[in-house]
């Protein structure tokens, strides 16, 4: 039977067949080359045989909106990364990485590719190092720090600097704060 990602298992290896026989009674014919597979007698599909234990999937199989998206793949989305600098690819590569499923991070990246056409490539990049400065390497603190324009500081510029702090009887450093006083 294909299963509900239009796929059939043999031998541990996926193959699909067309998204219309989803449900569908199959039969595979397996031969030292290729694996067929019918339905009803006519063959619907035919795939070099392989033993990767992985999967087989034809493009003409996929119903409509997921053959869409055949046009992004986690290779496309490194190498337009790795063009802008490495900040912005280390980024990319944490929203394939970070997700069950690089596919789930697409649109992150795309959202954050996409900010170097409204900014520019060295701005985004700029932006991408802070982020990753900060602990926070994410599309949307991205675009913040380029609507903000804290791209264009340098990131010491930002950072908290100790004794700026006025003196008064309220403010108590480190080693008053580490005291323990016991009383028995």
């Amino acid at each position: 039977k294909a299963a509900i990602d239009y796929h059939i298992e043999v031998n541990k290896h996926f193959y699909s067949v067309p998204h219309t026989l989803v449900g569908e009674r199959l039969d595979v014919r397996i031969g030292g080359a290729v694996i067929e597979v019918f339905h009803k007698g006519k063959r619907v599909a035919a795939h070099p045989r392989t033993h990767t234990g992985d999967f087989s999937t034809l493009s003409e199989h996929m119903p409509k909106s997921h053959r869409k998206h055949l046009q992004w793949s986690p290779g496309r989305f490194l190498n337009w990364a790795k063009d802008i600098g490495p900040y912005t690819l280390e980024i990319v590569k944490r929203q394939l990485r970070d997700r069950p499923h690089p596919e789930h991070g697409y649109r992150a990246c795309l959202e954050l590719l996409d900010q170097a056409h409204r900014y520019s490539q060295p701005r985004l990049e700029a932006a991408c190092k802070r982020s990753l400065a900060i602990g926070s390497p994410t599309y949307h603190s991205v675009a913040s720090i380029l609507k903000k324009g804290l791209d264009r500081q340098s990131l010491d510029e930002n950072q908290p600097t100790q004794g700026k702090l006025p003196l008064h009887g309220n403010v108590r450093g480190p080693p008053l704060l580490s005291l323990t006083v016991w009383r028995t």
